[in-house]
């Protein structure tokens, strides 16, 4: 018998989309926000469970996406446009190639970059957790990005090079440590499943190109 779970982020209303977009503008309060994202959340939950998964999930629906929802948790990090990081790229022939591969616009691309130490200001995890806790007895499911991709796509040498870094290897075990210090209290928080999502490790598998810039 296998445990039947749901694999991915939840689909987004046109509504919840426009309700991100305008937290990030400061339109819309934090906490007018979480209002809004409740009713989309427990909606989620009730599909799964009408469905009959066992190991529910909030869809991610409160997150920018998944990986780059971390700025708002992690103290030295911004967000910035794929856009605006090619002025700060040391060799921007090379992320402008790259940029041309996308099927959406530069601009439209936030990626979380290190500017400064790493420490949680919040948990990354906790108020969802919390929150699907009201509205069910199943087994939870947490999904946070893994160390390699934040680590990959955080560092930009121009820009997170500082006291706190001298270089990529320097950060990542501060990613190493939040995630790890996150895992262990969803563990005692009763969390049944954490997945850490590495996408861009079949890059190291299958691609010869494995230290070019990558973007989710």
């Amino acid at each position: 018998m296998y445990t039947v779970t749901h694999v991915g982020s939840w689909p987004r209303s046109r509504d919840l989309l426009k309700a991100l977009r305008d937290k990030q503008k400061g339109v819309m309060s934090q906490a007018a926000f979480n209002r809004f994202a409740d009713g989309e959340v427990r909606r989620c939950l009730q599909a799964q469970l009408d469905a009959g998964v066992e190991l529910v999930t909030d869809g991610e629906l409160r997150r920018d996406n998944f990986y780059s929802f971390v700025t708002d948790k992690l103290d030295g990090t911004v967000l910035y446009s794929l856009a605006e990081l090619l002025e700060k790229m040391d060799d921007k022939a090379e992320f402008e190639e790259m940029l041309h591969t996308l099927d959406v616009p530069a601009s439209a691309i936030r990626n979380p970059t290190c500017v400064g130490k790493l420490n949680r200001r919040e948990p990354l995890a906790e108020s969802e957790v919390a929150f699907l806790r009201q509205h069910t007895d199943r087994p939870i499911k947490v999904t946070l990005p893994g160390p390699y991709l934040l680590t990959r796509s955080m560092w930009i040498g121009r820009i997170s090079r500082c006291e706190a870094y001298q270089d990529k290897t320097d950060m990542a075990k501060d990613v190493v440590r939040l995630l790890r210090e996150e895992l262990l209290e969803l563990r005692d928080a009763g969390v049944a499943f954490v997945q850490f999502d590495e996408p861009v490790l079949t890059e190291v598998v299958l691609s010869e190109e494995c230290d070019r810039r990558t973007f989710m």
